[in-house]
């Protein structure tokens, strides 16, 4: 069976982690940020900033949709190192369930150790209205695929990965925390990802929510399961953009999805700046300890 990760990734992976860690220099980053369609912003509040196209590290994959700037920044966010990828590939723009291997294995080569991964997502629930933020405890694949097909290197990780606690607990509770601290309205729940690119039909909406999901989107299952199985610890918020199909008279669009994800970007990135500086004090006290430790 051919692997969802073509044979030249792990020579890739090498040679985007050699960059990648040639321009970090002394301060490699520790959390990776996956921005999703209309986030982009966020990577504007990342201090020091040091910019790389896609285009010039090898295996990472481009996408053509609209919100998605296609460029790794580096830099810190509250004072803590970070890798900020604006922009996914797709499973419904051909790239494969595999096309973020390469990015997630490299930046983990390089020094980082948990990932934070945000996308724009659809409500299942009238409750759960554009705007807010949602905090995913657990997910549904429901993309037909996954990234892991095909043959395994147990130097990257292993045959049959756990995902019991694929959204890291204690990162999912200092989120919490972080929301409380913002005032912002952080709601919890099941993401379902589709492949897409179509939007769900009323009867998947309602087929979706008797299976518990709350929220569906287009993407980030495949980066939660790579980065599992690399060994990162995983959390995940979805930004609610729009109301199912039947939950509404509107019908979705990505225009309308997309302008409501930039507006409650704003929302997102306090939650980020002030996670990222809750966990830089940590960062800096450990960073300080094993300095003592060594001299």
């Amino acid at each position: 069976m051919t692997s969802a990760v073509d044979a030249g990734a792990g020579d890739a992976v090498a040679r985007s982690a050699a960059l990648i860690g040639e321009h970090a220099g002394a301060h490699p980053p520790r959390l990776a940020l996956v921005l999703g369609s209309g986030l982009g912003a966020v990577a504007d509040a990342i201090a020091g900033p040091v910019v790389l196209p896609y285009a010039t590290l090898p295996g990472f994959p481009s996408s053509a949709v609209a919100g998605h700037r296609n460029r790794l920044v580096l830099g810190t966010l509250g004072g803590l190192p970070v890798a900020c990828l604006q922009g996914r590939a797709h499973v419904y723009e051909g790239a494969g369930f595999g096309a973020m291997a390469v990015p997630i294995r490299a930046l983990r080569r390089v020094g980082v150790a948990t990932l934070l991964a945000t996308n724009a997502a659809g409500s299942l629930h009238q409750a759960l209205l554009p705007g807010r933020l949602m905090l995913i405890a657990d997910h549904i694949n429901f993309m037909g695929g996954n990234p892991l097909t095909g043959a395994n290197d147990p130097a990257v990780g292993p045959r049959f990965p756990a995902l019991r606690d694929a959204y890291d607990p204690a990162l999912r509770e200092r989120l919490k925390a972080a929301a409380h601290r913002c005032a912002i309205d952080l709601a919890e729940g099941i993401y379902l990802a589709c492949a897409g690119p179509n939007f769900e039909t009323p009867a998947e909406i309602r087929a979706f929510r008797s299976l518990g999901a709350d929220a569906v989107g287009m993407s980030t299952v495949p980066e939660v399961i790579l980065a599992r199985h690399c060994g990162l610890a995983v959390a995940a918020i979805s930004v609610i953009s729009n109301l199912g199909e039947g939950l509404t008279p509107a019908p979705v669009s990505h225009d309308a999805a997309l302008a409501a994800a930039e507006r409650a970007a704003g929302d997102l990135g306090r939650l980020i700046a002030d996670f990222c500086a809750s966990e830089g004090k940590d960062f800096h006290h450990q960073d300080t300890k094993d300095t003592k430790e060594r001299s």
